[in-house]
């Protein structure tokens, strides 16, 4: 038994490396949080929240002009901002952000805050989990096309499995 035990240990196995994306409702403020919770570093890479697919037609609500409801807030980097290259510029209305990582570390946790509006239902303010079911969130690797998908559920949860360990 030692010896298959020695062997095992000898052919490994790669490391889980996934990205958890959660969307929550707040007031005043929306919060997204990216957290790496597999156990080895990934990156660098992109990652893009596509609020397209969602069928409440959910946008970033950024201005008072523009068509968003009520309260606005901007997209805003409130932990982990030394973790994000780059973060694209979202206009009232748009429906898509793409931030480009740097290496997270297992554990590392990103957190922006924002205001999300609904356009296909009379909820228009509120933003629950079932309403962002179905946006994407698409990571991207320098060279890749695409390399990872995932589909926020009802929960506001979206995972994204990486295949093994990037870095």
């Amino acid at each position: 038994m030692k010896w298959i035990t020695g062997v095992l240990a000898l052919v490994g196995t790669s490391a889980a490396a996934d990205l958890e994306v959660t969307f929550r409702d707040g007031a005043p403020k929306d919060r997204i949080e990216i957290a790496n919770i597999g156990g080895c570093e990934i990156g660098p890479l992109t990652l893009a929240v596509d609020l397209v697919p969602s069928p409440s037609g959910l946008i970033f609500d950024v201005s008072s002009e523009g068509a968003g409801v009520e309260v606005n807030q901007p997209v805003e980097i409130v932990d982990g901002a030394a973790l994000v290259a780059t973060m694209s510029v979202v206009n009232d209305g748009d429906q898509l952000l793409t931030l480009r990582l740097a290496a997270l570390q297992a554990g590392d946790v990103i957190r922006l805050t924002l205001d999300l509006d609904d356009t296909a239902s009379t909820r228009e303010i509120t933003v629950d989990g079932a309403e962002i079911a179905g946006a994407e969130v698409i990571v991207t690797r320098e060279g890749d096309s695409l390399f990872s998908t995932g589909v926020f559920d009802a929960t506001g949860r979206a995972l994204v499995p990486l295949d093994a360990c990037l870095s």
